[in-house]
C-alpha cells in the first residue's frame, strides 16, 4: 500500500499546526483553506482587488515550505510584515506576492501553485473558493440577537453565535478543491477558529456536500481551551452542537480531543453522534490553547492508518 493521500481543511494558525504535523506523514498532502478573512493586510487587499484574502493561504504555504535553507528563507520572507508608518505598514510580503501573481496570471489556483513552487512546498494549497467570501452571524447577546457581518466582527462579537451565513451563498469552487476532498484517503478538519475557520467550509454548498460524502474518512480535531473570543463561554460539546446544526448530514469517523478537554459528557456527545472518540495529551507545554506538533503527528498517523483500514482497531 502506498502512503496516504490527505486533505486538511481550515485556516490560520490551526491549519498551520495540522499541516506541520502532517508533513512527512502522508504521500500527498493538500490544504483547503478558508477565504473569509477581512481584517488586517488581507482585508485591505480584498477591499482593493476582486480576489480572495491571501493571508490564510499564505500561512498554509509557509507551513508546507521545503525544510531547507531555500524553503525556510522564502517562508520567512512570505511571513515578513512591513513596519513603515505608511501605506505598506502591516502588510505581509507574502500577501502582496500572492495578490501580485494573481493580478498577473488571472488564475487563483495557478498563482498559488507558482508560489508553492517558489517555496518548494511539500504539498498543495487550494482555496475553498476562488471568490472572496463574506461571513455573517446571528449572535445572542445581553440586549438580544444581533447580526454582525465580516470575519473580524463575527470573531470578536460579544455573545454566542446562533447561526452563520455567507455571501455569495454559492461561491465558485475550484474543481481541484473538490477532487482533493473526494480522492483523499483521510480528511483532517480543524483545529482552528471554530466558526470562521472550520464551520465556514460547510457554508459553501459544493464543499459541504463533498465533506458529507467524506465523513467516514474524516478526522475532526477539536480545539484546546477557549482563547478566541468567538467561542468564549462555550465548551467542546457546544462546538460539536454548532457543527451538527450547520451540517446535519455530516458525521466524522473520529473526533480527536486533547486530554485536558476529556470528560464523560463530551464522550457521550461524540459517541451518540456516531463517531469514534479519541482523547490524548496534545497540548504544547507552556501554552493554553496550542497543539504540540509532534504529539499531533503521532495521533494523525495512527488515526489515518485506522481510517484507511476501514475502521479496524489501531494497535
Amino acid at each position: 500500500m502506498t502512503g496516504p493521500q490527505v486533505a486538511a481543511l481550515g485556516g490560520g494558525h490551526g491549519l498551520y499546526a495540522s499541516l506541520t504535523a502532517l508533513r512527512g506523514a502522508c504521500e500527498v498532502l493538500t490544504a483547503v483553506v478558508t477565504v473569509a478573512d477581512d481584517g488586517g493586510s488581507s482585508g485591505r487587499i480584498r477591499a482593493e482587488m476582486p480576489v480572495p484574502p491571501p493571508g490564510d493561504l499564505r500561512m498554509a504555504l509557509s507551513a508546507l515550505c521545503e525544510d531547507t535553507e531555500w524553503g525556510r528563507t522564502w517562508r520567512d520572507v512570505l511571513q515578513w510584515r512591513f513596519a513603515t508608518g505608511g501605506p505598506l505598514d502591516g502588510h505581509a510580503v507574502g500577501n502582496l506576492l500572492i495578490a501580485g501573481i494573481w493580478d498577473r496570471t488571472g488564475g487563483i489556483v495557478e498563482g498559488l501553485d507558482w508560489v508553492a513552487r517558489l517555496l518548494r512546498c511539500e504539498g498543495r494549497v487550494l482555496p475553498v473558493s476562488t471568490e472572496p467570501i463574506t461571513v455573517s452571524a446571528e449572535v445572542d447577546c445581553e440586549d438580544g440577537a444581533i447580526r454582525v457581518v465580516g470575519q473580524v466582527a463575527v470573531a470578536t462579537a460579544p455573545g454566542r453565535v446562533r447561526s452563520l451565513a455567507i455571501e455569495p451563498p454559492d461561491p465558485a469552487v475550484p474543481a481541484a478543491t473538490l477532487e482533493a476532498i473526494a480522492e483523499a484517503d483521510a480528511v483532517i478538519l480543524g483545529p482552528g477558529s471554530w466558526y470562521t475557520s472550520v464551520l465556514t467550509h460547510f457554508l459553501v454548498p459544493r464543499v459541504a456536500a463533498a465533506l458529507v460524502e467524506a465523513g467516514p474518512r474524516t478526522i475532526l480535531t477539536l480545539n484546546i481551551a477557549d482563547e478566541d473570543e468567538e467561542t468564549a463561554g462555550t465548551d467542546r460539546a457546544d462546538d460539536i452542537a454548532a457543527l451538527r446544526a450547520a451540517a446535519p448530514g455530516f458525521c466524522p469517523a473520529v473526533v480527536l480531543v486533547d486530554a485536558s478537554e476529556d470528560d464523560t459528557a463530551l464522550r457521550v456527545c461524540v459517541e451518540e453522534w456516531g463517531a469514534r472518540y479519541v482523547a490524548a495529551p496534545m497540548r504544547e507545554r507552556g501554552t493554553l490553547d496550542r497543539h504540540d506538533v509532534e504529539r499531533l503527528r503521532e495521533q494523525y498517523e495512527a488515526l489515518i492508518a485506522w481510517v484507511r483500514s476501514g475502521g479496524a482497531r489501531v494497535r
